[in-house]
């Protein structure tokens, strides 16, 4: 815990002087234009990735960067969904997995679960992708893990249309979705074209967009 607590120091001493205009600006307003969902794990930066500045992302984290379909009882995704879309008026969403994705390999790899209830709960929201799969042989564990963090990617992009903000943007035109991969050792993002329905490099593609 001391290494956090002397980051914070070095920023509020070093970095915090520096950017004291950019952050007086957001001290009462922000205006974030993408809204970008992508797993907790600690590999993965959306900011850094992305290189994007304080104020510039609205960000959701959760285990397997699901997006649960809009139902009766939202919960916290749905909400902050809703407020990104509504209150802040995002264009963009980016739903982003990567790879060698802990939660994925526990789908793929049919891991128990059972001293982790809420995880195996949360991750039947992925059961979608885990059809998919299932369908297919694979060679290896590998292989089997990157169809399911591709095909999950897929799913959430899927269940995310179930919800009445987003369904609304994407009619009017107002809204756009992508899908992304991060393969966390070349620092590389595959994005879901929605042509072709495959994962193509984002850098040889940087306008592909899944709808």
């Amino acid at each position: 815990m001391q290494h956090i607590i002397e980051g914070f120091l070095s920023f509020q001493k070093d970095i915090f002087p520096q950017r004291k205009e950019l952050f007086r600006s957001l001290a009462s307003s922000q205006n974030p234009k993408a809204l970008f969902i992508s797993c907790s794990d600690s590999r993965l930066v959306p900011e850094l990735v992305t290189q994007q500045e304080p104020g510039q992302l609205f960000v959701i984290r959760n285990a397997g960067n699901i997006v649960p379909s809009f139902g009766p009882e939202p919960g916290g995704v749905s909400a902050t969904i809703e407020y990104a879309v509504v209150a802040l008026g995002v264009t963009d969403i980016v739903i982003c997995g990567h790879s060698n994705c802990g939660a994925m390999k526990a789908i793929a790899s049919c891991q128990c679960l059972d001293p982790m209830p809420a995880v195996a709960h949360w991750l039947r929201y992925s059961d979608a992708a885990k059809a998919v799969v299932e369908k297919k042989t694979w060679d290896n564990e590998t292989d089997k893990v990157n169809a399911m963090v591709e095909e999950n990617v897929i799913a959430q992009l899927n269940n995310i249309k179930t919800h009445p903000s987003v369904a609304v943007g994407l009619r009017d035109n107002a809204l756009r979705l992508h899908g992304w991969v991060y393969d966390i050792e070349s620092g590389v993002i595959r994005a879901l074209d929605k042509n072709s329905k495959t994962f193509v490099s984002l850098a040889e593609n940087p306008h592909v967009y899944f709808e």
